[in-house]
C-alpha cells in the first residue's frame, strides 16, 4: 500500500469521527471545517473525494409526513379575521394551527391555540396521529386553561381536523 493510500485511509477515519460526531448532518465543507479546527489540515477536494469513497453524505432535509387529499377543498366558516391580528382584549380571537415534529421514533403533531391579544400560547395537545381530537383537546385546553367569559371566535386554516364535524 503506498504512502498516499495509507494517509487517505488515516484521513478517512479521521473524517467519518467528525461526520458522526456531527450527528452525520455536516457535509464535506464543514466536515473540512472540522478537520482544520483539529490541525488535520488538508485540502476541501480531498476531504470531497474520500467522503465519495466512502459513502459519506450529509443529511439533507427530511421526509415530511405524507397527507391524503381527495376531494375539493371546503369552506366551513367566512375569513371575519381578515388578516386583523392587532386585538383589543384577550379571549376574543384565537388562532389555531398543527405543525409535525421529527423525531428519532417518528413525527408527532403538535396543534397549538394562541391568543390574538398577548401572542400567547393559551392551549396545546401532541399526538403521534394527526385527528380531530388532537385540535378538539388543544381547544378544550385553552377553554380551561382561561375560562372566558364572553364570545371568543376561533380562526383556523380549515384544515381537515378543523372542518371535521366535531369541531
Amino acid at each position: 500500500m503506498s504512502k498516499r493510500a495509507e494517509a487517505d485511509k488515516k484521513l478517512t477515519a479521521q473524517i467519518k469521527q467528525c461526520w458522526i460526531e456531527s450527528g452525520g448532518f455536516h457535509g464535506y465543507r464543514n466536515i473540512y471545517l472540522d478537520m482544520r479546527d483539529a490541525n488535520q489540515f488538508c485540502g476541501r477536494d480531498r476531504v470531497l473525494r474520500l467522503m465519495r469513497q466512502a459513502a459519506i453524505k450529509a443529511q439533507r432535509g427530511y421526509d415530511v409526513p405524507r397527507g391524503y387529499y381527495g376531494g375539493k377543498p371546503d369552506s366551513v366558516a367566512e375569513n371575519e379575521l381578515n388578516r386583523g391580528f392587532d386585538v383589543e382584549a384577550p379571549n376574543t380571537w384565537w388562532v389555531t394551527d398543527i405543525t409535525y415534529i421529527k423525531t428519532h421514533e417518528g413525527f408527532l403533531f403538535l396543534a397549538v391555540v394562541i391568543d390574538l391579544f398577548a401572542r400567547n400560547v393559551v392551549g396545546w395537545s401532541m399526538s403521534d396521529r394527526m385527528t380531530e381530537d388532537i385540535a378538539m383537546q388543544a381547544l378544550t385546553s385553552a377553554y380551561w386553561r382561561r375560562k372566558p367569559t364572553g364570545e371568543v371566535k376561533i380562526h383556523s386554516d380549515q384544515g381537515s381536523q378543523y372542518a371535521s364535524l366535531q369541531f
